[in-house]
């Protein structure tokens, strides 16, 4: 019984280890953060922005932060070719520009906006690796965000799913997985662990 009890404080230890190592994949994790380097990032977070001009974004490299802003569109970033990290979290977007030249994009973080619907312009990012679309009023996974191969982290904290799509198969070689404060049954929690079992899922 000692042993029992020893083996499953030991899990519960790693279980929570391992959803706090999630939760950072959206928080500029090392060595993920510091693989940009500083000249190639622009911060114009808290700027109070309502509008973005092309100008604003003339020395922009890898990275640009457009936290906490008041932003309703961000087109001009449709022609940063070379951005890899885009953070957008707590603006008022309900809709993203077309964002196919972005073709080296990595991690778009879009917390906390106004998106009814996950944007259908992430489809085409081929090198697309990290998505944050926790705190939107997202009631579905569209299919072919659920086909999509090449993902590692997706947060989806606090939205209105109720269930994931039938097929997960294409997920199975997520790290991430972030499913909390949804209304979703046991049964479905349980088919998502058995259909993702080395995914890190945190409900």
């Amino acid at each position: 019984m000692r042993h029992s009890t020893i083996r499953a404080f030991d899990y519960s230890i790693i279980s929570l280890a391992l959803l706090l190592g999630v939760t950072g994949c959206f928080n500029e994790p090392e060595p993920a953060y510091k693989s940009v380097p500083s000249e190639s990032r622009l911060y114009l977070s808290d700027k109070g922005l309502g509008d973005l001009k092309t100008t604003d974004l003339a020395k922009v490299g890898d990275y640009l932060n457009l936290d906490r802003n008041a932003l309703t569109n961000v087109d001009p970033v449709a022609t940063l070719s070379g951005l890899k990290w885009l953070r957008l979290n707590d603006n008022r977007l309900s809709a993203l520009p077309d964002l196919k030249e972005l073709v080296n994009l990595r991690r778009i973080y879009l917390k906390n906006n106004r998106f009814t619907a996950v944007p259908e312009t992430l489809k085409d990012l081929p090198s697309l690796t990290d998505v944050e679309l926790s705190g939107n009023p997202i009631a579905e996974v569209p299919a072919w965000l659920a086909a999509k191969k090449g993902l590692k982290n997706l947060s989806f904290n606090g939205t209105r799913l109720t269930k994931l799509p039938d097929d997960l198969s294409a997920w199975a070689t997520l790290q991430s997985l972030q499913l909390g404060d949804l209304n979703l049954s046991a049964a479905e929690m349980a088919r998502i662990r058995a259909a993702l079992p080395k995914v890190a899922i945190g409900f």
